[in-house]
C-alpha cells in the first residue's frame, strides 16, 4: 500500500463568503456549513465557532476532533461509516493541517465528554489547545440519553465526522505544501538489509468493551466489539479506517483525529529500515469478561510470533478494567518471546500513591507512563465559554463533580474550574502526543 497525504498548514480561520483555503487563511461559509450540517433532522441547535491558541476559550463538553480531509478519488473520508465501504491506506489523501473540527455539546455532557482550554495554565493539556479549531456546537433531539452519563452522542459525533470532509474538500483543486508518503511493502517480500533488522509490530487496543451498539471505535465502520485480533496496514489507520467511539474516560480516549494522525505509527515508520523493520499493526480490542480477555492475548500473541515479531509496542485506549487487557497482552507477548513495551496513562489517585494500573505482572517492566488521570488541576475563568461549563458538574463527566464536601462543585460561581486530569479532552495522548515526562523524587 501506498499512502500519500498532501499537507496544507492552516495559519489561521476565518468566516468569508467562499469556503477556501488561501495563503495559509481556511475561509469558511459559516451558513453554508450549519446549513450542512442541519441536514441531519436530529440536529435541532447548531452554530460554529473559530477558536485559536491564545484566546481566552474555554469548551466543554467536547465530544470528538476530525483532521479536515478530502480525498482526491472521491471515496469517502471514512468508508463505511460516512460513505461507501471502500479500502483505506492507498491513493492520495490531502489535509488541512494545525485545523481541526471540534463537536461540543451545547447543553449536555456525560462520562466521555471533555474540556480543552485555548490558552493560560489549561492550554498545555490537550494536545488541541495548540490547534486552529473550527468548532461545532449544537444539541440534538435525542431526548432519551441526555441525562444518561454515558451517551452515543452519534449525531454530534457524525456531524463533525461529515463536516471535516465538506471542509476538506476546499483543498481538491489546490497543490500541497508538502506530502508525506507512507508505503508498506508485503511483510515476507522485503529487502535483505530490512529483513536484517529488529522486527516490531504496534498493537493497538482500542475502545471496544460496550456490548451495546453506538458506543465503540468503528473499523470500516463496524463495532469493535465484534471483532478478534487482526493485523491491519498501518496506512488504513493513518487514511481514516478507525473513527473514535462514545465511550471511555475523556483523558484516556483517541480522538479520530488521533488515529488520522498517530504520532507512534509516524514514529515506527521513520525507523523503518533504519533501526528496525517496521511490521504492521495488530488491531486488538478490549473486553469485559476475563475469558475474551485471556483470547485476545493469545491472538495477539499468536500473530505476532507467526509475523516473526521480535518487539512490540502496546497502547491501550483507557484504563481501569482495560487495564487487564494491557497487562494480559504484553505477558503474552512476552511468555511468546516478543520483547515488549507498553505505553498507557496510571491511575494513582489524588495523592498519587495508588497501585497504578488494576493488574501488574513483573513481566510487564518496560511502561511508558503517559501521566496520572487523577491529578488535581485548578484553572481560573475564561472570557469565553463554548458549550455549558455546568455539565462538567452536573452530568457526571469522567474527573468533574457536582459537589464535594471539602471543595464543593468542579465549577464555580465566578467560573472557575476544579476537576481531575479526567476531563482535559484526550489529555492522556497516549498516541504518541504527550510531552510530559517522569521525575524521580
Amino acid at each position: 500500500m501506498k499512502l500519500e497525504i498532501g499537507n496544507f498548514y492552516v495559519k489561521d480561520i476565518v468566516f468569508g463568503e467562499l469556503l477556501s483555503f488561501n495563503d495559509g487563511v481556511l475561509t469558511v461559509n459559516k451558513e453554508e456549513a450549519l446549513k450542512f450540517v442541519c441536514e441531519d433532522d436530529r440536529i435541532t441547535e447548531a452554530d460554529l465557532y473559530i477558536a485559536k491558541p491564545g484566546d481566552k476559550i474555554r469548551m466543554c463538553p467536547v465530544k470528538e476532533a476530525i483532521e479536515p480531509r478530502t480525498r482526491l478519488d472521491g471515496r469517502s473520508l471514512f468508508p463505511g461509516y460516512i460513505g461507501d465501504l471502500a479500502q483505506a491506506g492507498d491513493g492520495v489523501t490531502y489535509a488541512l493541517k494545525n485545523c481541526s473540527v471540534l463537536v461540543v455539546g451545547k447543553h449536555w455532557g456525560g462520562f466521555q465528554d471533555g474540556v480543552i482550554d485555548m490558552s493560560g495554565e489549561g492550554q498545555k493539556y490537550t494536545y488541541f489547545g495548540q490547534l486552529n479549531n473550527l468548532v461545532l456546537v449544537a444539541d440534538t433531539n435525542e431526548d432519551f440519553e441526555k441525562h444518561e452519563q454515558q451517551k452515543k452522542n452519534d449525531a454530534l459525533r457524525r456531524a463533525g465526522h461529515k463536516l471535516a470532509e465538506f471542509i476538506g474538500a476546499c483543498l481538491k483543486e489546490l497543490t500541497p505544501e508538502d506530502t508525506e508518503v507512507y508505503e508498506s511493502e508485503p511483510m515476507i517480500r522485503r529487502g535483505e538489509e530490512v529483513e536484517k533488522l529488529p522486527s516490531v509490530v504496534y498493537v493497538m487496543q482500542p475502545q471496544s468493551q460496550m456490548e451495546a451498539a453506538g458506543y465503540n471505535d468503528l473499523v470500516y465502520g463496524w463495532d469493535t466489539n465484534h471483532m478478534v485480533p487482526t493485523v491491519m496496514n498501518p496506512n488504513e489507520i493513518l487514511d481514516g479506517a478507525i473513527v473514535s467511539g462514545s465511550f471511555m474516560p475523556v483523558s484516556s480516549k483517541w480522538s479520530t483525529y488521533d488515529f488520522q494522525n498517530c504520532p507512534n505509527i509516524k514514529a515506527l515508520y521513520k525507523e523503518h529500515g533504519k533501526t528496525i523493520n517496521f511490521l504492521g499493526v495488530i488491531m486488538s480490542n478490549l473486553n469485559v469478561a476475563l475469558e475474551e480477555k485471556e483470547r485476545a492475548a493469545l491472538y495477539v500473541a499468536q500473530i505476532a510470533k507467526t509475523l516473526g515479531a521480535d518487539a512490540a509496542v502496546v497502547a491501550e485506549e483507557g484504563y481501569g478494567n482495560p487495564d487487564a487487557d494491557f497487562v494480559g497482552c504484553i505477558v503474552a507477548l512476552e511468555d511468546a518471546g516478543v520483547k515488549t513495551v507498553g505505553v498507557t496513562n496510571e491511575c494513582t489517585g489524588r495523592d498519587g500513591q495508588s497501585q497504578p494500573l488494576v493488574t501488574l505482572d513483573e513481566k510487564c517492566d518496560a511502561i511508558v507512563s503517559c501521566g496520572n488521570v487523577s491529578e488535581m488541576i485548578e484553572l481560573p475563568p475564561m472570557e469565553t465559554v463554548l458549550g455549558e461549563l455546568e455539565a462538567l458538574a452536573r452530568d457526571g463527566l469522567s474527573g468533574g463533580w457536582a459537589n464535594d464536601e471539602i471543595l464543593g462543585s468542579s465549577v464555580r460561581e465566578d467560573g472557575s474550574i476544579i476537576m481531575e486530569n479526567n476531563s482535559m479532552f484526550c489529555g492522556d495522548q497516549v498516541c504518541g502526543w504527550s510531552p510530559k515526562t517522569m521525575k524521580e523524587f
